[in-house]
């Protein structure tokens, strides 16, 4: 199976048994968790009435051997650029928190699992897009 990146939706989605997209996390050899999903699902956990069960069993998914923390670094900042200024150009720009999603994605040559139509936007990177 692809090197994948999941984005938040499809965290969420996979947590809630979409059979589609917990079939292709199931199968792949490398998860992508990017740090700004991690903030995002975090922020959602503490407005929630879940949240040291949503903790635990997010901290369950990243000890997997096959998921890795996607950081922002200079590479990450320039593949940003790259991204946010084709769609700028284009007249499509995406959420802030997406592009860097992207970006990651893009570092790190992987397939974005989404949930997300904006994403389709965006030519540099591979991407799967998922209906809920």
């Amino acid at each position: 199976m692809k090197r994948l990146c999941i984005d938040t939706s499809a965290y969420s989605l996979f947590k809630l048994g979409h059979k589609e997209v917990v079939q292709l996390i199931s199968e792949s050899r490398y998860i992508g968790m990017p740090s700004i999903v991690l903030g995002e699902l975090r922020a959602g956990f503490r407005l929630g009435t879940k949240h040291q069960q949503n903790e635990a069993e997010l901290q369950e998914f990243l000890n997997n051997p096959v998921v890795e923390c996607l950081d922002v670094d200079n590479e990450a900042a320039s593949c940003y650029a790259e991204i946010f200024a084709d769609l700028r150009r284009k007249g499509t720009p995406i959420p802030t928190n997406d592009l860097w999603i992207a970006a990651l994605a893009m570092r790190e040559a992987t397939t974005v699992i989404t949930f997300d139509a904006h994403f389709d936007r965006i030519q540099q990177i591979a991407k799967i897009r998922l209906d809920r």
